[in-house]
């Protein structure tokens, strides 16, 4: 069965540009545009597209009214958000993921108009394609936290290493890496973390410019401990997530005894800026591997490389369940390498991190 789309925006030949370069996707078929959102939303309830690129910004009612409405009719819909590189369209944008948006795309608009339509139909493809991959909601079921040993059979071991040896030690950080999905996972996480928090939280989410101060704000309205986009040399204390800035890699080093960041524009690695694998392998340098790294939702393999140096120093890592997944991409890559201590799914996350924080400060007593 091919995937269905519909193309919303008021700007005639961007819709044109999108139904293009959808068309040109393999298994994508274009049922429908829209110039609007009233018009959207009626399309959106008449055909049931398993996919919508909708426009942040449009007159009347724009692209968060669209998905309100859609959420309150409980539609399945997948929702691709297209947005401006600007500090009001990335608000807009971080509330319609909060709110239940797939993903989101920044409309190119730097390059050439070649490279601009190719960039566009290359983020389009992308985003198609973890929609043909995520689980159907009927295998979207809770499942319990898993620990694997090396007496389990071929096929778990084949998923999980056998335990790291600071599995039970002392930790000086929790590292996070995370992509699509990334920001509403991170909102139900942090906001069940309590504010006295023993160690430093460090997460790097493949977002753009912007969009990350953005979200650290909207996630810092609704938690208890602090959490704020990371600065170049600012500490790195207990009862604070720090977010690495978008389109920067986050390091982390130890100056004068204390855990600090380093905010730098090194080149992209592996087509990633902010990077998983600096930030986990600066982290696990920086500590001697006295942190727990773990792998959340996302596309890609950005982690992989971080997650074996972490291990390689004697750091634990834990990995997202598929089911609660938007997309199983980055965890599956730790899980298939075998260097995953523990499989949660989301909703047992804060509270394992709470036990891990209660023995850390336990141990420093």
């Amino acid at each position: 069965m091919p995937i269905s789309a519909l193309v919303v925006d008021d700007s005639l030949l961007f819709r044109k540009v999108v139904r293009d370069c959808l068309a040109q996707i393999g298994d994508v078929e274009v049922i429908g545009v829209a110039g609007d959102g009233k018009a959207a939303v009626e399309k959106i309830r008449r055909f049931r597209p398993d996919v919508v690129t909708l426009d942040v910004e449009m007159p009347g009612m724009d692209g968060l009214a669209v998905l309100r409405q859609i959420k309150r009719d409980r539609l399945p819909t997948k929702i691709i958000m297209l947005s401006a590189l600007t500090e009001r369209g990335a608000d807009a944008t971080t509330e319609a993921l909060s709110l239940g948006a797939f993903d989101f795309i920044l409309k190119p608009s730097h390059g050439s108009p070649e490279k601009n339509l190719a960039e566009l139909k290359d983020q389009l493809s992308q985003r198609i394609s973890a929609v043909r991959r995520r689980p159907t909601s009927a295998s979207k079921t809770a499942k319990p936290s898993i620990t694997r040993s090396p007496r389990s059979t071929m096929a778990t071991k084949r998923a999980v290493a056998a335990p790291s040896r600071r599995a039970a030690g002392l930790i000086e950080a929790v590292l996070i890496g995370i992509s699509t999905g990334g920001p509403k996972a991170l909102r139900a996480l942090l906001t069940q973390l309590p504010a006295d928090y023993s160690v430093p939280i460090i997460i790097v989410q493949h977002m753009p410019p912007m969009f990350t101060a953005s979200m650290a704000r909207d996630i810092d309205r609704h938690a208890k401990l602090d959490v704020v986009e990371a600065a170049d040399e600012m500490p790195l204390i207990g009862g604070t997530a720090y977010i690495a800035p978008g389109g920067k890699h986050l390091e982390v080093h130890r100056v004068a005894g204390s855990l600090r960041a380093c905010v730098t524009d090194a080149p992209p690695e592996r087509n990633c800026k902010p990077s998983v694998n600096v930030m986990f392998r600066t982290a696990s340098d920086a500590t001697g591997g006295r942190v727990l790294g773990a792998i959340m939702t996302g596309m890609g393999d950005d982690g992989l490389a971080g997650c074996q140096h972490l291990r390689n120093a004697g750091g634990t890592v834990w990995a997202q369940d598929e089911a609660s997944c938007t997309v199983f991409g980055m965890p599956r890559q730790i899980i298939e390498a075998g260097l995953a201590d523990r499989i949660l799914p989301l909703n047992q996350f804060a509270d394992a991190l709470i036990q891990t924080g209660q023995k850390r400060l336990a141990v420093c007593h």
